[in-house]
């Protein structure tokens, strides 16, 4: 299987049409979704919806003025966001995130990664971008790893060589910088000199986790930060969940390392699912409860995967398959048909004449005495007076020679 199904995707049609939505967006059209970033929550269908039929400018103006709601909600909540409406500054935002050495990217900007689209009215309004890589061509070729925050030794371990092989191997490792497999999967493509995209809940100049706050600083400055929050925005429950719609649709697949039946990491399996991307497992100890959502998982209809070669040549491209896996080869291995026969017919213990070799596996006696003569010749077996026996080397392969009777 390849990852050709899983480029971008058009928008779902749901209705309206797109203003101002396609093509270069224009100076008061940005100016206004920076603004709806600061009004609408991340993923607001009804927002969407409106941005469809009305566009941005028209959103934003009907929400500063004393006018009718928009259609889908009810005066309660219009006000709510109203009253957002007039706290929202997007000069000082826009200023903000470049004091920061950052960027506002809107749908249709030629850095905007447009495999978002397929989220359609739940599409990101704008995305904040912290560091220098362009975007787009990052998150054509990446996959995400997530699982759970308080991981084993196990799950971190496993996270940080995935990581570390993907980077290697030229793809990005996007995740969402939070304690445990998020944070091992940016640490192994960091150390390995890789390309790396955390996606955060909250902006892009906020540290969540604090304790990652030098983590997150060293991916803004080799990788990419990104938000649907304006600058000093701080994160909540709902956005951790919202967020994750991001990673599965940004990414060709979604790795789960280690999650809990409830863990927060599967709804990012299941937006990927959704979206038609892959979903993939990495399997765990059966007695372990971090582990029991990733195998829901791949009962369900995902794919197992072990090491970074298994991950690519799902999502990469045509040709790009991992190496089968096989034991160790035994110099038995190679033996033709007859020869391994007699040789599995000889006794571990003690010895065995070539008429009782011969009845035991069908032959004739002239011909197990050619098939143990091949054998003494490649050290398998030696004489032992009138009968023949198992040479130490064969002794030694496992399983080799029973006792017949």
């Amino acid at each position: 299987m390849t990852g050709e199904a899983c480029g971008p995707q058009g928008d779902v049609p749901d209705g309206g049409e797109d203003t101002g939505e396609r093509g270069e967006t224009g100076p008061e059209e940005r100016l206004a979704r920076v603004a709806l970033t600061r009004i609408a929550e991340p993923g607001d269908e009804t927002a969407g919806r409106w941005l469809r039929t009305y566009g941005a400018q028209e959103v934003v103006r009907a929400l500063r003025q004393d006018a009718a709601p928009l259609p889908g909600v009810g005066e309660q909540r219009w006000a709510g966001l109203r009253s957002r409406a007039e706290r929202a500054r997007p000069e000082a935002d826009l200023a903000a995130i470049e004091a920061a050495g950052g960027r506002f990217l809107c749908p249709g900007d030629g850095e905007w990664p447009g495999q978002l689209d397929a989220l359609g009215v739940t599409r990101p309004i704008g995305l904040w971008v912290r560091g220098a890589p362009y975007l787009r061509f990052w998150a054509l070729r990446s996959v995400a790893l997530v699982g759970a925050r308080a991981c084993t030794e196990y799950g971190g371990h496993v996270a940080a060589v995935l990581g570390a092989g993907l980077a290697q191997r030229g793809w990005t490792v996007v995740s969402g910088a939070a304690y445990g497999i998020d944070g091992a999967a940016h640490r192994g493509a960091l150390a390995a000199g890789g390309a790396t995209i955390g996606v955060l809940a909250c902006g892009v100049d906020v540290a969540y986790p604090p304790g990652h706050a030098e983590l997150i600083s060293r991916i803004g400055e080799q990788g990419l930060l990104l938000a649907e929050l304006p600058p000093r925005d701080h994160p909540s429950r709902s956005r951790f969940v919202l967020r994750n719609r991001v990673i599965a649709a940004l990414t060709r697949g979604t790795v789960v390392v280690e999650a809990a039946l409830r863990s927060g990491s599967l709804s990012t399996a299941r937006h990927a699912r959704r979206l038609g991307r892959f979903v993939m497992g990495v399997p765990g100890p059966v007695t372990s409860g971090l582990s029991a959502g990733v195998h829901e998982l791949l009962r369900a209809d995902g794919s197992l995967v072990t090491d970074a070669a298994e991950v690519i040549e799902l999502v990469g491209s045509m040709g790009e398959l991992a190496p089968r896996r096989r034991g160790p080869s035994v110099p038995r291995d190679v033996l033709p048909g007859e020869a391994a026969l007699v040789l599995d017919a000889l006794p571990a213990r003690g010895t065995a004449q070539s008429a009782q070799l011969a009845q035991a596996v069908g032959l004739t006696p002239d011909a197990a005495v050619v098939r143990l003569q091949e054998l003494c010749a490649l050290g398998f077996v030696e004489r032992l007076g009138n009968g023949w026996q198992l040479s130490r080397s064969a002794l030694s392969e496992s399983g080799a020679g029973h006792t017949i009777e």
